[in-house]
């Protein structure tokens, strides 16, 4: 777009937003639009700026060169949607990017009737594909009982969350799917505040770690008082 254009194009804008425009305006859109050609798709993708109200009724539209080069691009790009390039056999690839650029060209710019389906896969898997399927232990198209006969917790052995939250907390008994709590309630949260981090005994467990036994928990208990009561002691005779 050069200059003259680009004043025809502040012109067409003028006559939704009662713009003045000047030497310098169409300098300016020139330069921004320099590789966007003036065509019905510019000024269409103005009319569609304007149709679009405001998010506050209260402001004014005041359309710029960037509103216009992302409108005429979903334009064009609309009329392409549903192609699909169909290939002629032997084509080389120099022919093929040649016929499929121009294809495209064409489409977009509305010399072409753009495809009006959109493009469907056809056929059903074969065979041979089935048969590998249940020969991994796919059970096929199986039916949906009539009943909820089924426990829930076979349900939920079949059904596993990943990470800490697919078990169940050791020491908050924090159900799966829930977070850690502390041992600590308040009144926005009577059973106990939840932690952003999982104990360190759940993250073991969901690991598959071997856990402690409530003895060994108790003793590491007992040696963690007994080392903080050390250094109670020692810091109390420092002072």
């Amino acid at each position: 777009m050069n200059q003259q254009e680009a004043a025809e194009l502040l012109g067409h804008c003028a006559a939704f937003d009662n713009r003045k425009p000047s030497v310098a305006a169409a300098v300016a859109w020139a330069s921004a639009l320099h590789d966007v050609p003036l065509d019905q798709d510019t000024k269409a993708a103005v009319a569609a700026y304007y149709t679009t109200p405001p998010q506050n009724p209260n402001d004014r539209l005041w359309i710029l060169p960037h509103h216009v080069r992302t409108l005429r691009t979903k334009l064009r790009s609309a009329r392409v949607e549903n192609f699909q390039y169909e290939p002629i056999a032997g084509e080389t690839v120099g022919e093929y990017l040649a016929r499929y650029r121009g294809q495209v060209a064409a489409i977009a710019s509305g010399a072409a009737d753009a495809p009006t389906g959109r493009p469907m896969l056809e056929g059903a898997p074969s065979r041979e594909f089935m048969r590998e399927l249940e020969g991994r232990g796919w059970e096929g198209n199986r039916t949906v009982p009539d009943s909820d006969d089924e426990p829930a917790a076979e349900l939920v052995d079949t059904v596993r969350r990943s990470g800490p939250l697919g078990v169940e907390c050791p020491v908050c008994k924090a159900e799966v799917g829930f977070p850690c709590k502390s041992g600590y309630a308040s009144r926005k949260h009577p059973l106990g505040k939840p932690l952003t981090k999982p104990h360190s005994v759940r993250i073991r467990a969901a690991s598959g770690e071997p856990q402690l036994t409530p003895e060994q928990r108790a003793a590491a208990e007992q040696r963690i008082r007994e080392a903080s009561a050390r250094a109670l002691a020692q810091r109390t005779e420092a002072s």
